[in-house]
């Protein structure tokens, strides 16, 4: 089975991006990128966004970058817009697997307002791209308001949560096709185009399985006509065929997901957001 360690080996990269950018005022922000391509920032009522907008930090997130490790004191919380990040158990042997998935839905550092500020396990980057990171002492604060933004981290945990409940009986129940169309259909929710940069190796690392299970999988997949593979690059054909042969876990987790965030994705208006986005 991979390790994870020695498939991010082959990245050269720094473990955590320490720089990369410096806070962006709501009048100085790129028109490319924008907080509210964060589905949490996005719903948040101007007062609680305007708090926050100043420090809110767009940081580069490249592939294979470790944003914490097992018991590490998690300084930042993330916000991902264009990046994807895997949560990772590492266990005593190097081995690993795959929790849940973090996009442009979410926000990587719970443990930050849940009171534990440290976790036992790893956040690695799946998917370049960007995101914002905010201090975890302006996290707390924000989170001990009890405005709309505590709700909103609550309820996405709870999301998350299902997540990983259901992460766990698929990767003891279900074949590895399954999974891996599974975990492709999560990762096209969250990407922006359906060309994935990601390796067999490291797909074998985020769901834990041998490399050879995977080449297999992928292999019935190609003959299917449902994805297209070359070294290094995913290319997705026919989703609804993936749909098909995957099994009931991505309906699941899809499902509560937008059972607990629709309600809040419908207060926001479109003249509310174009503003936020114009400033």
């Amino acid at each position: 089975m991979p390790k994870l360690e020695t498939v991010i080996a082959k990245f050269p990269l720094k473990s955590v991006v320490q720089g990369g950018g410096a806070p962006l005022s709501s009048s100085a922000r790129p028109s490319a990128h924008s907080p509210n391509q964060n589905h949490l920032l996005a719903a948040l009522p101007t007062a609680e966004y305007e708090r926050l907008a100043p420090h809110l930090e767009r940081v580069p997130m490249l592939l294979g970058e470790i944003l914490y490790e097992p018991g590490g004191q998690l300084q930042h919380a993330y916000f991902p817009t264009t990046s994807i990040v895997s949560l990772h158990y590492v266990t005593e042997s190097g081995a690993s697997a795959e929790t849940a998935g973090v996009g442009n839905e979410g926000v990587v550092g719970i443990s930050l307002f849940m009171g534990g500020d440290t976790t036992p396990s790893s956040a690695v980057v799946q998917t370049a791209g960007h995101a914002y990171r905010l201090q975890s002492r302006l996290l707390k604060q924000e989170f001990g308001r009890a405005g709309l933004m505590q709700r909103l981290l609550l309820r996405y945990t709870q999301a998350l949560i299902t997540q990983m409940f259901q992460t766990a009986a698929c990767n003891r129940h279900h074949s590895v096709e399954q999974q891996l169309c599974r975990w492709l259909l999560l990762t096209l929710d969250r990407a922006p185009s359906r060309e994935l940069v990601m390796t067999q190796e490291l797909v074998a690392s985020m769901l834990g399985v041998r490399r050879e299970g995977i080449t297999e999988a992928a292999g019935n997949l190609q003959r299917a006509g449902l994805i297209r593979y070359r070294r290094g690059h995913i290319s997705v054909l026919e989703r609804s065929g993936l749909e098909t042969r995957a099994c009931e876990c991505y309906a699941v987790v899809k499902k509560e997901l937008g059972r607990l965030m629709s309600d809040v994705r419908h207060r926001q208006s479109a003249p509310l957001l174009a503003a936020v986005a114009a400033r």
